[in-house]
């Protein structure tokens, strides 16, 4: 039988809506294994210590949980109609611990089955076993999703340690499908990523939170549906305020829409840690119903949003769009989403001046060594997270602390193609700088080159460099191989100067 929960609130617990700014498919996708997941969770470990910080200042993991007295199950049901489509009770919960940055591991004692508190899988076992797990993007997956094929919840790579896959007899997945309405029936499906290849697999069982399916063998996996109609999902609407101009009495906010799904929450969440300003999420009760369409946030008082409406997709894309909220006066504020066609307001909060209080400890920042995989001393200047300041006997700096030329920025420039939007947001450019630049300048290459010399106003003398650039866009997929490689030669050049 199928598990009760749904995959609401936890999600958020992990570390690591779709709008103005998508990110195009990469294709390079239809590559993605086993082999590769493993790889990410290898890089995961390797990242700096500073990094982890970051992580705990925005999400909690399990023992944050267990120190703030939490017990039982941290999911939520969004939807008291699909509450009611549960078919089982008496799971054990168990709480994993945290192995690594986003891998959890659990030690199922005995035959049984079991739950965890965090991810809301649910593991039958037929016998004693150590289970390791992840939540992984859907923006790795996206391509097998052809046709009508669409994610219905967050995918996972689960494996079992020194034991076979068989000890496993099912594993139930979270889903964020709302199945309130009879007349929708839905059929679901897994995607298994087997030998590099995508296989829709078919499922046993499902429940208004959870879809069943018999374990074949262990690799990326997550649930599915086909259908051409328009889905409800129970989605989650995030508040992040950013810190640090309190003292002006500007209050800026970005928020997000997500379906309840924690492959696309870890997505958001990373996305929030690579800007450039710290960031702290506003707990409020996030969960709504939402469908493909065009969503509006209104303010009381009234404040700037930007962009006025919002389109929400299911598209699986690693950069998610946002709405951004500016008020130039102290709180209450309060939001409501609405949604463009019916008028209807789906989700509504307020923030009060408590929310906005910084309570995270700051602590101091330390200097680290790069990652072990650094092979030679330029792949070192490469990867650090910031840029060396090492004095030459003459008093000048380092060729890696020499900021870049706005000739050497328009070469980098001609070189971005439509993926230059996702650029600007990795580094740290608002949605109104966007649209500034946009109606500022006509020619898209100009408007590219505008955007680099904003990042580089921001930047600290010796900080606008190419080891710097490289760094902040490391994420960014669909960066041409002639971009990187031209950052590759600036450093060279500089360095052989």
């Amino acid at each position: 039988m199928v598990a009760e929960m749904a995959s609401c609130g936890a999600a958020c617990h992990l570390d690591d809506g779709d709008g103005d700014i998508p990110v195009p498919g990469n294709k390079e996708n239809i590559e993605t294994s086993t082999e590769e997941s493993s790889e990410d969770e290898e890089d995961e470990e390797d990242e700096e210590e500073e990094e982890e910080e970051k992580d705990s200042e925005l999400i909690p993991g399990p023992e944050a949980e267990v120190a703030n007295g939490k017990d039982g199950r941290d999911f939520k049901l969004c939807c008291e109609k699909c509450k009611a489509i549960q078919r089982s009770h008496g799971n054990e919960l168990v709480t994993p611990r945290r192995i690594s940055k986003g891998r959890l591991q659990v030690q199922l004692e005995a035959e049984g089955t079991y739950e965890c508190t965090v991810t809301g899988l649910v593991f039958e076992a037929s016998e004693q076993v150590l289970v390791r797990y992840s939540v992984l993007s859907w923006s790795k997956f996206g391509a097998f999703l052809q046709d009508s094929w669409k994610f219905a919840g967050p995918i996972f790579n689960v494996d079992t340690v020194n034991k076979d896959a068989s000890v496993l007899k099912s594993i139930q997945f979270p889903h964020s499908v709302c199945l309130a309405d009879p007349e929708n029936e839905m059929t679901f499906s897994v995607l298994h990523i087997k030998d590099n290849r995508p296989l829709f697999e078919p499922t046993v069982d499902h429940s208004g939170s959870h879809v069943k399916w018999r374990v074949s063998s262990l690799s990326p996996v997550g649930p599915v549906i086909q259908t051409n109609q328009s889905v409800e999902r129970h989605g989650v609407v995030l508040v992040y305020k950013q810190l640090g101009n309190d003292n002006n009495n500007n209050y800026s906010f970005h928020i997000y829409l997500a379906t309840n799904s924690a492959s696309d929450i870890k997505d958001i969440a990373k996305q929030v840690r690579c800007y450039k300003n710290r960031y702290i999420q506003i707990e409020k009760p996030p969960t709504c119903k939402l469908d493909e369409g065009t969503y509006r946030l209104m303010s009381e008082p009234e404040g700037e949003i930007k962009p006025e409406d919002l389109k929400f997709t299911l598209a699986p894309t690693k950069m998610k769009g946002y709405f951004e909220a500016f008020f130039e006066q102290p709180p209450p504020f309060k939001l409501s989403l609405i949604e463009i066609n019916t008028e209807e307001t789906l989700w509504s909060a307020t923030i009060r001046e408590g929310d906005c209080v910084d309570n995270t400890e700051q602590k101091p920042r330390k200097r680290t060594n790069c990652r072990k995989r650094c092979s030679n001393h330029l792949e070192e200047e490469t990867v650090c997270k910031r840029p060396r300041w090492q004095d030459e006997s003459d008093g000048v700096k380092t060729a890696m602390t020499q900021d870049l030329s706005e000739k050497q920025l328009l070469q980098l420039a001609k070189l971005l193609g439509k993926e230059w939007k996702e650029v600007a947001i990795f580094l740290d450019l608002t949605s109104k700088e966007l649209d500034d630049i946009l109606a500022a300048e006509k020619d898209v290459t100009m408007q590219k080159l505008k955007m680099l010399v904003v990042w580089k106003s921001r930047c600290r003398p010796g900080e606008a460099t190419a080891s710097h650039l490289q760094e902040s866009v490391k994420e960014v997929d669909d960066l041409s191989h002639d971009f990187h490689q031209t950052l590759k030669n600036m450093m060279v050049n500089r360095a052989a100067k």
